[in-house]
């Protein structure tokens, strides 16, 4: 019997839709995890997540939100479908894809959603967050901010930051398949996993996700932020500049509620996404 693979529409819709839920239940941990990225002054979380609140309401903790939810939307739509191509080519006889392999569609997955999806909702919602913190912002919201970016920075301006972006699906779709692999080799064959169980896979994958790739998202957000023009020629110069001005530590700012964020998200995510694959019939038998 042949392995079954999911079938790519309704692996788009199944993915869009787990990211659209998932963007938006976890956005104030993202808010709070950007700002805390912009260089200057270091603040805690709570010390950001306090003045927001003070300053503009929990209306504030959803600056940028539209266009991450978008974005993330669009992301786990092609995120899904390219991954599972890439999955199902490099797959084995027995549909198995060892680590190396899941790897290496993870990447392939990263690519194209970082071409697609990521670095543009990414960099203009970096953009909404860090305008959203000045005395009187200049952006009206996602369309008006969107239109005066193109406008000043041309297309190049919304895709700051491409480079570090591609990675990081890769370690997180390589943990999911493996731990996922590990624990349906120790049920009976044919047996779904409970939701519980894909949520901590979930989980967990995010949490490494965080841990491994923390420098390239805070390359990310500082080659996305609005003086980056004039502060970095490119990512690799803006990573020296980190280093050199700031200590090694700083790549790791933002840790915390990002580590709420990916784990939340990543059992968030791939629940939603086995669970209406499931409910469409989105797996050929």
């Amino acid at each position: 019997m042949s392995p079954k693979t999911e079938k790519p529409l309704h692996s788009l819709v199944a993915g869009a839709t787990a990211g659209a839920v998932e963007a938006f239940v976890t956005y104030p941990t993202e808010f709070v995890k950007t700002r805390s990225q912009f260089g200057g002054k270091r603040e805690p979380p709570l010390t950001i997540i306090r003045e927001t609140l003070r300053s503009h309401g929990v209306r504030g903790l959803y600056a940028g939100c539209t266009a991450l939810v978008v974005g993330n939307s669009v992301k786990a739509g092609v995120r899904f479908v390219s991954y599972d191509k890439f999955k199902q080519t490099l797959a084995d006889k027995d549909g198995k894809v060892s680590a190396p392999r899941s790897l290496l569609a993870g990447l392939g997955a990263g690519v194209m959603e970082a071409i697609f999806a990521v670095t543009p909702s990414e960099t203009i919602k970096t953009k909404l967050i860090d305008d959203a913190k000045r005395p009187q912002p200049q952006y009206r919201g996602l369309l008006h901010g969107t239109a005066s970016i193109v406008r000043a920075e041309g297309l190049r301006g919304i895709y700051r930051g491409l480079f570090p972006v591609a990675p990081i699906p890769a370690v997180r779709f390589t943990t999911y398949t493996t731990l996922k692999q590990f624990v349906q080799s120790r049920t009976r064959k044919g047996q779904a996993l409970p939701s519980s169980v894909t949520f901590g896979i979930g989980a967990i994958a995010g949490l490494v996700t965080v841990y491994t790739t923390m420098p390239l998202d805070v390359v990310k957000t500082r080659m996305q932020s609005l003086d980056a023009r004039t502060q970095y020629r490119n990512s690799f110069h803006c990573a020296y500049r980190i280093f050199t001005e700031e200590g090694i530590l700083r790549f790791w700012t933002g840790t915390t509620p990002r580590l709420a964020r990916l784990v939340m998200s990543g059992g968030i995510v791939f629940t939603i996404y086995e669970k209406i694959i499931i409910v469409i019939g989105g797996r050929d038998a």
